[in-house]
């Protein structure tokens, strides 16, 4: 049997931005409205002395004259001209001004100047599967002219859907909040981190439009309505145990430090029973949420 010579079609390269030729359009402009000052008259005087001839040449020059204005390209600050001509890439011109070009060639404006785009609150569910809302914010701007005009349909409405695509990615990815101190990354703790892995995955999803991520920031971040009380009263219930926490480690090091004074400056001799009375009342005093009313002792510890 024989072999099957089976063709690869490779993929067509990409279309990179390159300047175009153009020059000052000035020089140009005086030219064609010459050009068209020159035909009206010639055309004038060819018509009154019956030359017709001089009518034709007329004619000819003042086509001449509208092809060349044809070519007038005026730029403004902070935008391109993408130039077509016969359905190929021509080039970019970023120049300002007013520019003179091939008059057969299409000119697309194309703006480079910076851009914001914030998205939609959407509501989504984090790493730990709870319902968020969270929005974000990206400044851009178009570096590649080209691939911005030729390989995608609309470089704006991409960077919208890619960027929103990049949040609802991030919020997937990590929790709200983290409730242990193993130092995981969270989206209400950890900002820098989560803002810069935000900016890398939008820079790589919009690439491919000559797109340059400035900048992007969370701009709203919340649990969901529907579990905003339980969550709260969670990281409420959190704060306490966590003061209770810092305050029972306060409470043992002021007890260890009033036990090794007494002890140093010999001020009492206490047996391990007073030791553990005087620890009990200084953890009550120290510990207790509300002042400690004093009862003195007559008696001893024995009676």
């Amino acid at each position: 049997m024989a072999d099957l010579d089976v063709a690869v079609e490779m993929p067509a390269p990409k279309v990179t931005e390159r300047a175009a030729r153009e020059i000052n359009g000035w020089p140009m402009a005086a030219l064609a409205l010459v050009l068209v000052i020159v035909g009206v008259v010639l055309f004038v005087l060819g018509i009154g002395n019956g030359q017709g001839a001089v009518v034709v040449i007329s004619i000819l020059v003042f086509l001449a004259g509208l092809i060349v204005a044809g070519g007038l390209t005026p730029v403004a600050p902070g935008r391109a001209r993408v130039l077509q001509i016969l359905g190929r890439y021509a080039g970019t011109i970023r120049t300002d001004g007013l520019r003179w070009v091939n008059p057969i060639a299409t000119r697309k404006e194309v703006s480079t100047r910076i851009r914001n785009h914030e998205t939609a609150v959407a509501k989504v569910n984090d790493a730990d599967g709870n319902p968020i809302e969270i929005a974000a914010v990206v400044v851009w701007q178009v570096e590649d002219t080209a691939q911005a005009t030729f390989e995608v349909d609309d470089f704006v409405e991409f960077v919208a859907i890619q960027t929103e695509t990049a949040v609802r990615h991030i919020a997937n990815s990590y929790p709200y909040d983290v409730h242990t101190e193993d130092g995981a990354l969270s989206l209400r703790d950890s900002t820098d981190e989560i803002t810069e892995t935000l900016s890398t995955e939008i820079s790589a999803r919009v690439q491919a439009a000559g797109v340059r991520v400035i900048e992007s920031r969370i701009t709203h971040l919340a649990y969901a309505p529907e579990i905003a009380q339980a969550m709260l009263r969670r990281q409420q219930a959190g704060a306490v145990v966590a003061a209770r926490q810092r305050i029972v480690e306060g409470a043992v090091g002021m007890v260890e430090l009033a036990l090794a004074r007494l002890s140093e400056h010999e001020v009492v001799e206490l047996d391990e029973e007073r030791k553990a009375t005087m620890v009990s009342n200084l953890m009550v005093v120290l510990c207790g949420d509300r002042d400690a009313q004093p009862v003195v002792n007559t008696g001893t510890l024995y009676q």
